[in-house]
C-alpha cells in the first residue's frame, strides 16, 4: 500500500512546475510597448508573480493609464504569451521527477493556476506533463484568483479530495496565502528568493527559501510520506 494513501497534491504551474516567468515577462513587455510603455523591467514584472493575468492587466490599466479595456489587454497579453509558450517552456527537472514519483504511487494530482485555460494547456502539452496532470483549474473558471482559495478548493472538489488531505506546491506569496486559506498544507518554493521572508510564506508547512535550487523530488516525496508530512 502506498505511503501516500489519502493524500492529493495540487501544483501551481508558473514558476513552480515550469519556468514560464521569462515568457510572461516578455509577453507583458511586448504588450505594454504596443501601448507606449517602454520601460517595463524584470523588477516591475516580479511584483505580479503569483497574480492572475486578469488582475495583472487590470493593474496595468490603472498604473500606466492605458486607454485599452481590461479585456483587450488580457487578449493581447494572452496571445503573445501563447506564441512564446508554444515555442518552448522548460519544466523544472526535479519537479518533473516529483510528478513521476507521485504518479507511480497513484497519488491524485491537479494543477491550479492563475493562467488562462489555453495557456495552461499549451504548457502542459508542450512539456509532456499532461500525461500525468489531467485535472486542471484556471483562475478564469472561479470567482476569485489567488490569494483567495477558490482555485485550490475547486481542484480538490474535482479530485474528490477533502482540503485537509491536499498538499499544495507554490512559488509565490499569494499562492501560499491561498493554500492556507483553503485549509491545505503547503510546500513553498519561492520563485523570487528575496520574497522568501514574506509573511504569507510563514504559513507554509515546508519552506525552501532557496527556491528550485533547494528542491529535490526525493526529499519532497520523503517529507510527504514521513512523519513531518501527512499522517
Amino acid at each position: 500500500m502506498s505511503r501516500l494513501r489519502g493524500t492529493s497534491v495540487i501544483f501551481d504551474l508558473d514558476g513552480t512546475l515550469v519556468d514560464s516567468e521569462p515568457n510572461y515577462y516578455e509577453a507583458g513587455r511586448q504588450t505594454l510597448a504596443a501601448y507606449g510603455v517602454h520601460d517595463f523591467t524584470w523588477a516591475d514584472h516580479e511584483r505580479y508573480v503569483g497574480i492572475s493575468t486578469q488582475e495583472t492587466v487590470a493593474d496595468w490599466k490603472e498604473r500606466y493609464r492605458l486607454p485599452a479595456s481590461v479585456d483587450e489587454l488580457l487578449a493581447a497579453k494572452n496571445r503573445r504569451y501563447l506564441e512564446l509558450a508554444r515555442g518552448g517552456t522548460r519544466a523544472y527537472p526535479q519537479m518533473r521527477a516529483f510528478v513521476e514519483l507521485l504518479a507511480a504511487e497513484g497519488v491524485p494530482m491537479a494543477v491550479a493556476s492563475g493562467s488562462s485555460p489555453q495557456a495552461i494547456a499549451a504548457v502542459l502539452t508542450g512539456t509532456g506533463l499532461d500525461a500525468h496532470l489531467r485535472t486542471v483549474v484556471s483562475a478564469d473558471e472561479v470567482a476569485h484568483g489567488k490569494p483567495a482559495p477558490d482555485v485550490f478548493l475547486e481542484a480538490a472538489r474535482r479530485m474528490g479530495a477533502a482540503p485537509s488531505d491536499c498538499v499544495v506546491l507554490e512559488d509565490a506569496a499569494p499562492g501560499a496565502a491561498a493554500a492556507h486559506a483553503a485549509g491545505m498544507r503547503c510546500i513553498a518554493i519561492p520563485y523570487v528568493p528575496a520574497q522568501a521572508g514574506a509573511p504569507e510564506f510563514a504559513t507554509a508547512d515546508l519552506l525552501l527559501p532557496g527556491g528550485q535550487e533547494e528542491f529535490t523530488a526525493r526529499s519532497a516525496f520523503d517529507w510527504l510520506a514521513g512523519p513531518a508530512g501527512p499522517a
